[in-house]
């Protein structure tokens, strides 16, 4: 091989591999490279030169922060060490959003405070071209506020999954062949705020919060969103050889199958697939399976 050839074929590998990473984000290093404060600077404290953050809620304010950018599929995820304590009323929530007002897509992670000694509820929630009311809720099976623990929101053209951890604990599924909503047009932000909500966040308003209690204090590390920018290479959210578009990523394996219906046999709470009440007739998207 000639040395233009060498040259020939090392340019090329050199050009596909700034393709590849000007069209996928990766981990940032610092809360404020990829973050800004949305709500109550005073609130949000940096810790750990930016690459930890304390967010605060007390009866002058919550706070509030979003990525600044939107992302179109992908893998968001974050370490999250919740309000210690008597946190009844509190809501701490990470989620992602389409910010438009007619027809929103969301993909939401929502922690509800508790009473002491009483288990941390998770909420999550899907909003697909303007509709909602898909809630789910789950007893976490460890202490949240204890330590540091891995929320994830993987998104792509098959599934979309929320894990704890490395516990999958709910998936909705792209069945739009059936007629059923999915997110895929719209790109989202990331955000996350800490607020008070105690007219229906713990034992469905019955436990109001403590200010006696207060600040409550949550913490975040280790931001990791890893996706197709908006605005940014146009054939970026299109492209199958993403990684997590892949064959390991289209479906849960055996392992986190077994995972997922251990949570849903032992810790869940709550499933609007199964509230008569409110969907007289089962969803469709709840007969999808996994």
């Amino acid at each position: 091989m000639t040395m233009a050839t060498l040259s020939s074929a090392f340019l090329f590998i050199f050009s596909c591999f700034l393709a590849c990473s000007i069209s996928v984000s990766g981990r940032p290093t610092t809360f404020l490279e990829d973050f800004r404060i949305t709500w109550s600077d005073s609130h949000i404290k940096q810790i750990d030169g930016g690459r930890a953050i304390q967010l605060i809620l007390d009866q002058n304010s919550g706070c509030g922060f979003a990525s600044k950018r939107q992302y179109l599929f992908g893998r968001v995820s974050m370490k999250i060490k919740l309000i210690p304590g008597d946190s009844a009323g509190t809501v701490t929530a990470f989620y992602m959003n389409s910010d438009t007002d007619t027809v929103r897509d969301e993909l939401d992670f929502e922690f509800l405070g508790n009473r002491t000694g009483q288990p941390y509820t998770v909420q999550t929630n899907i909003y697909a071209h303007g509709k909602g009311d898909r809630e789910q809720r789950v007893n976490l099976w460890f202490d949240p506020a204890a330590d540091f623990h891995t929320y994830t929101i993987m998104w792509n053209h098959h599934h979309i999954v929320f894990y704890v951890d490395e516990v999958p604990i709910r998936v909705y599924k792209n069945n739009e062949a059936k007629n059923i909503p999915y997110p895929k047009f719209q790109p989202m932000g990331v955000y996350s705020t800490l607020w008070e909500a105690d007219d229906w966040a713990t034992r469905g308003g019955l436990e109001k919060i403590d200010w006696s209690k207060a600040p409550f204090l949550a913490y975040y590390k280790d931001f990791d969103i890893e996706g197709c920018p908006v605005p940014g290479p146009a054939n970026c959210a299109s492209n199958p050889r993403n990684w997590w578009e892949g064959t390991a990523y289209q479906a849960l394996n055996a392992m986190e199958a077994r995972r997922y219906r251990w949570v849903r046999m032992n810790h869940m709470i709550y499933d609007y697939c199964t509230d008569k009440s409110r969907y007289p007739v089962t969803p469709p998207e709840c007969m999808a399976g996994i």
